[in-house]
């Protein structure tokens, strides 16, 4: 199996290190990353500036292509060109893994993750796709490596059962701060779909203009329904959600047929 490894932090962050090694033993692992941060660029791809690609040793075990785009970008091009330069004319990825994110994927953030945004692309392209986060609690004693190890039983798991060709897997482990930290359990949960509570923060700089800065955590909803990701994230399980990125409401689309043509 031949995996197209990815992510959102950029190709140095610790958490695409961490996975490209828990995912040894698994397949032929080819990265292409971001250059740098790309967090929350959600599916934004680049279309009025050329991609730029130069190949990076990211550290002694990890070497990779970095682009100077987005993570959906960086999907696209390895799927589209960079796969039938290394391996023929034809050639597609097996799977795309995205991330280790440093933070968590769940509820509406799903929406604005571009973790989940470069696993999407895999799936537009009909490549099986697993989007990986971790959630952080205190960063300084955040162990990625353990984190890390957590996702890929996880991931060994959901690739035990036939993925389609266009699923999107969201995989997100919880604070992780010990590096024998237990596996926790897995539960497989559905999005929650409440609004974030992160504002802004109204501040003047030197200059005596306005900005505003955000904050939050990301992790703070209007409300947390049951059954959800972010409960059960919360509770410290390892989440699994099934993506699907087609937006149409189905259920309303005959009758909206009716209401404008009756």
């Amino acid at each position: 199996m031949r995996i197209l490894l990815t992510n959102d932090d950029g190709i140095t962050a610790p958490g695409i290190a961490a996975l490209y090694d828990a995912l040894q033993g698994l397949g032929e692992i080819r990265v292409v990353a971001p250059a740098d941060m790309q967090s929350a660029s959600s599916h934004g791809i680049t279309f009025h500036h050329p991609l730029m690609v130069s190949e990076v040793q990211a550290n002694p075990r990890m070497r990779g292509v970095a682009v100077e785009g987005r993570p959906a970008d960086c999907v696209k091009l390895a799927a589209r060109c960079l796969w039938q330069e290394w391996y023929g004319v034809g050639a597609r990825p097996d799977l795309v893994v995205s991330g280790m994110n440093a933070g968590a994927n769940v509820g509406i953030n799903v929406i604005y993750s571009g973790t989940v945004g470069a696993a999407v692309e895999g799936a537009f392209l009909g490549i099986p796709s697993i989007a990986v986060s971790l959630h952080l609690g205190d960063r300084t004693k955040t162990q990625f490596a353990r984190g890390a190890e957590i996702a890929r039983v996880a991931i060994d798991r959901i690739l035990q059962h036939p993925l389609d060709a266009h699923r999107v897997m969201n995989v997100n482990v919880p604070r992780t701060e010990s590096p024998d930290a237990p596996m926790p359990a897995i539960r497989v949960a559905k999005m929650n779909v409440s609004a974030g509570i992160d504002g802004y923060e109204r501040r003047v700089s030197p200059d005596g203009r306005t900005y505003y800065w955000p904050n939050g955590n990301g992790m703070e909803f209007f409300h947390t329904a049951e059954h959800t990701d972010v409960e059960a994230l919360t509770a410290r399980f390892v989440t699994v959600t099934p993506l699907w990125y087609d937006l149409s409401e189905h259920e309303t689309l005959e009758s909206w047929g009716a209401r404008l043509n009756g």
